[in-house]
This record gives C-alpha cells, sequence and structure tokens, in this order.
C-alpha cells in the first residue's frame, strides 16, 4: 500500500516532468523565433510569425506557470480580455512610432 510520502514524490515527479517538457516547448519555440530573425524575410512577415509565436509562448506560459488551467474558466474569461485590452493599448501607443521608423529604414 502506497504511503503519502510517495503519493506526494510521484505527483512531484509528474509536476517535475510537464514542467521540463514545457520549458522544451518554450526553449524550441524561442530557438524557432531566432532562427527567423536569422532568414531574410519581408520584415512585415516576420513581425507576425514573430508576434505569434509570441502569443502562443504566453499563452503556454499563462496556462501552465500562472496555473491558469486549473482554474475556473471565469477567471480565464476576465484574464484573455484584460491582455487583449493592453496588447491594444500598447498598439495604439508604439504602432505610429513603429511605422516612423520603417519609413526611415526605407530612404
Amino acid at each position: 500500500m502506497p504511503t503519502q510520502a510517495h503519493a506526494e514524490a510521484t505527483r512531484a515527479g509528474a509536476g517535475l516532468r510537464s514542467n521540463l517538457a514545457i520549458w522544451i516547448v518554450l526553449i524550441a519555440i524561442t530557438g524557432f523565433q531566432v532562427f527567423l530573425a536569422s532568414l531574410r524575410l519581408p520584415p512585415m512577415l516576420l513581425l507576425l510569425i514573430l508576434a505569434g509565436l509570441a502569443v502562443v509562448q504566453a499563452g503556454i506560459s499563462m496556462s501552465y506557470f500562472m496555473h491558469l488551467r486549473y482554474e475556473k474558466f471565469s477567471l480565464v474569461l476576465w484574464v484573455i480580455p484584460a491582455i487583449l485590452i493592453f496588447t491594444a493599448i500598447m498598439l495604439i501607443l508604439f504602432l505610429p512610432d513603429a511605422f516612423r521608423l520603417l519609413q526611415m529604414h526605407s530612404h
């Protein structure tokens, strides 16, 4: 009959394995992003791909490391719109400078 300590050690080992797998996935995505940055892709295409991969990384990080995967779905429904609103505000603030910088490099 397994003891309480054995059960906790088994759960801890499973958590370690899943955390390690998540870290490997995040590192692989980061490596892919670095590889893409070294290619001669059009800037807008590269930006869209890198931003999409960053969103995937953020989703994985929020899901596992912020434990949103185990929370009630209603909390997730509050967090996701807040992140989208924050992203929209960041775009409104930084997009004009990005376009200006893009025009400066084309001359």
